[in-house]
C-alpha cells in the first residue's frame, strides 16, 4: 500500500508541473502574438508610421493607411553605393495612398560622406511636402576593413548631414540605434531630432527627449507580408 500511494503523489506531481509547463507556454504564445499585433495607443500617440524598405516586399500603402498610418519613411540609400530597388514605386504608392513620406539613408562609417551622399540626392528628390529626412545610425566602424577613429566616423557623420539637408531644405532626424550611441555619443554631441528604437517600452538610451519612436520593430500586418518596424511621433 505504501509503495502505491507514493507512485500516487509522484503521479499528481508530475500533472502539476506539466500544467505549469502548459501555462508557461500559452503564455509564452500569447506575449509573441500579442507582441506581433501591438502598437500604441492612438490617445497618447495621434501620428503614427512605419518605416518600408525593399526588404520588406510589396507593401500595400493604402491598406497600411487604413490601419492607422498617417506617414511612412522609405529607405532610400545605403552607404556610397546602395540605393533601394523599390523606392521610386513605394514613394508614388505611398503618396497616392495618402501618406506623408520621408526618405532614410542607411550610414556607413566605412565610407566617406560624399560618396554617401550622392547616392540619397540621386534617389530623393527636392520637395516642401515631404518629411525632415533621417539618416539610420545602427552599424560601427568594428567591422570596416581599415581602422576608422571616432573621429573621423563623427566628422564624416557631419558632413553628410550637412550635404543632405542642403538637398532637402530640412534637418535631418538621426534614427540612433543603441549600440551607435553607446559607440560614439552621438545623442549628446550633435543638435538635430532623434529616432530610437525599442519594442513595446519608450527607451532612454539617447539621455534626451526623441522625436520618434520605433515601438514595434517587427509589426505584423495586413498590408505586408514581411513584419513591418511601427513608428510613433512625440505628440
Amino acid at each position: 500500500m505504501a509503495r502505491r500511494r507514493r507512485k500516487k503523489g509522484f503521479g499528481w506531481g508530475a500533472r502539476f508541473f506539466a500544467l505549469l509547463a502548459l501555462v508557461a507556454i500559452a503564455a509564452g504564445a500569447w506575449l509573441w502574438w500579442d507582441t506581433r499585433h501591438w502598437t500604441p495607443p492612438e490617445s497618447d500617440y495621434p501620428d503614427q508610421g512605419a518605416l518600408v524598405s525593399q526588404a520588406d516586399g510589396a507593401v500595400n500603402f493604402r491598406t497600411l493607411k487604413a490601419l492607422g498610418a498617417d506617414f511612412v519613411y522609405l529607405e532610400a540609400s545605403t552607404g556610397s553605393d546602395g540605393k533601394d530597388a523599390r523606392f521610386a514605386r513605394n514613394f508614388e504608392a505611398a503618396r497616392e495612398a495618402g501618406l506623408q513620406v520621408g526618405a532614410v539613408h542607411v550610414y556607413d562609417p566605412c565610407s566617406v560622406a560624399d560618396g554617401q551622399s550622392a547616392g540619397f540626392v540621386t534617389m530623393v528628390p527636392r520637395g516642401a511636402d515631404l518629411l525632415p529626412p533621417a539618416i539610420a545610425l545602427g552599424r560601427t566602424a568594428d567591422a570596416c576593413d581599415e581602422p576608422v577613429p571616432d573621429a573621423a566616423v563623427a566628422s564624416e557623420l557631419m558632413t553628410l548631414i550637412n550635404q543632405i539637408e542642403m538637398h532637402t531644405g530640412k534637418p535631418v532626424i538621426l534614427k540612433l540605434g543603441p549600440r551607435f550611441e553607446a559607440e560614439y555619443g552621438i545623442a549628446s554631441r550633435l543638435d538635430r531630432g532623434l529616432w530610437v528604437n525599442r519594442t513595446r517600452l519608450p527607451p532612454t538610451y539617447a539621455g534626451r527627449p526623441w522625436l520618434l519612436w520605433s515601438a514595434n520593430e517587427h509589426l505584423q500586418t495586413e498590408a505586408s507580408d514581411a513584419l513591418l518596424e511601427w513608428v510613433v511621433a512625440q505628440p
